[in-house]
């Protein structure tokens, strides 16, 4: 019975993707995730520069008492 079923897993069509496919569809789409975070990080510090430049520089310290 084990002897059938190995023949039939054998000579069957392949159906679906193989793990070596599975692993390379997986590196794309993190590459993908990985390429956007950058972006976006790179969007995000130059805005926050952009916004600390505008309002002086940022070394006032908060708006402290000063003595």
């Amino acid at each position: 019975m084990i002897h059938v079923r190995i023949h039939k897993a054998r000579t069957a069509p392949s159906r679906g993707a193989s793990a070596v496919e599975w692993a390379i569809i997986t590196a794309i789409i993190a590459g993908v995730a990985l390429g956007l975070a950058a972006l976006i990080r790179g969007l995000v510090e130059a805005r926050s520069a952009e916004i600390t430049s505008n309002f002086g520089g940022g070394d006032s310290g908060g708006g402290g008492v000063t003595e």
